[in-house]
């Protein structure tokens, strides 16, 4: 979805009329998807099916509703877009937990075929809502816009660009280990749930809270906040934990602080425009939406390398020496690269 946004946000930039089709058609292709995938009998089908199929259509319905968005909101944007991207996180406190459930009691074919239909059922309502602030008119709605990029001979995109792509490389893996590193501390697979619980609970407040601040403060003003919060609560309590309170207090402020590290987008989305007024918010959010996906894709086998070698394990304190220190180190770095920005601005190449 992420490396996909790009061709997305660039198709329905230039050509409107297609955007409220376009939510019908990724609503219809994910049901599709999820269907399809609960008769697969090998792991190409999931691939194919989930990993492919279900990105093109979340991809096509999650687009417009970004471009309305934009429209609907100017002098709170940043905290209209904190709500909507705090959405994620209400739905990661409940859904983890639904799921494991209907795993356990009625096995992942019927629980894709139960899930496809509820997404129907409670999108389809709201798909009718996702509409233009100002209708388009036929003319203006028919006609192929032209896309600027002027935006990206400036310095401002590039490194606020460069700075997302490498918070992005070390922000998946907290999400993706803390149950692992749970269970290795001799906790219960549901000691593991209440982390990614809380993490997706406080993602809310950090979305909503840092969306506040866009509206308020320089961007890079507050990404050096999210950079210092998520810095030290991985450094700090991941770092430190070896059990369950510490792990906890860590998923609680790294929900807050890098959870909340998408709502800087606005931010970013404004200081580009300022400096190039031609540039389009899909544009921009598609590339930022891409920089995010490198580090989604990339985290993965850079965090295999990492664990598989167990840097530190037995010769280091604490969490360090559990075979995870890389792990730590490695998402700790990256966080703290993500305010490259900040050094940016005071450097005034920003």
């Amino acid at each position: 979805m992420y490396l996909g946004a790009p061709f997305a946000f660039f198709a329905l930039q230039a050509w409107p009329r297609f955007r409220r089709m376009s939510s019908v058609a990724g609503l219809t292709i994910i049901t599709i998807a999820l269907t399809v995938s609960s008769f697969s009998t090998t792991v190409w089908h999931l691939i194919l099916t989930q990993g492919v199929l279900y990105a093109i259509g979340g991809s096509l319905l999650y687009s417009p509703a970004i471009l309305y968005l934009d429209e609907w909101f100017i002098k709170r944007k940043g905290f209209a877009f904190g709500v909507m991207w705090a959405g994620t996180g209400c739905s990661g406190i409940v859904i983890p937990f639904i799921m494991s459930w209907g795993l356990q009691a009625y096995g992942f074919r019927t629980i894709l075929r139960a899930w496809a239909v509820t997404l129907v059922i409670l999108s389809s309502p709201l798909i009718y809502y996702v509409k233009p602030r100002i209708p388009y008119s036929h003319t203006s709605a028919s006609t192929r816009r032209r896309t600027s990029f002027e935006f990206l001979k400036t310095p401002t995109f590039w490194i606020l660009q460069l700075g997302n792509i490498i918070e992005g490389l070390g922000f998946f893996i907290p999400g993706i280990y803390l149950p692992s590193y749970a269970r290795s501390l001799g906790l219960s697979s549901l000691s593991g749930s209440l982390t990614i619980a809380l993490f997706n609970s406080t993602s809310v407040l950090g979305q909503v809270g840092l969306g506040i601040l866009i509206d308020r403060m320089h961007v890079t003003s507050v990404i050096l906040i999210s950079t210092i919060g998520a810095t030290l609560s991985i450094f700090l309590f991941w770092g430190l934990s070896m059990s369950l309170p510490l792990l906890c207090i860590f998923a609680l402020l790294y929900g807050i602080f890098g959870g909340g590290f998408t709502s800087t987008y606005t931010g970013v989305i404004k200081e580009v425009q300022r400096k190039t007024p031609s540039a389009e918010t899909g544009t921009i959010f598609g590339l930022l939406a891409a920089g995010r996906g490198i580090g989604a894709v990339c985290s993965g086998p850079l965090s295999e390398a990492l664990l598989g070698k167990q840097p530190w394990k037995g010769m280091a304190a604490l969490g360090y020496g559990t075979g995870y220190g890389g792990l730590i180190v490695f998402t700790g770095v990256t966080a703290l690269c993500g305010g490259l920005s900040f050094v940016g601005r005071r450097a005034k190449v920003i």
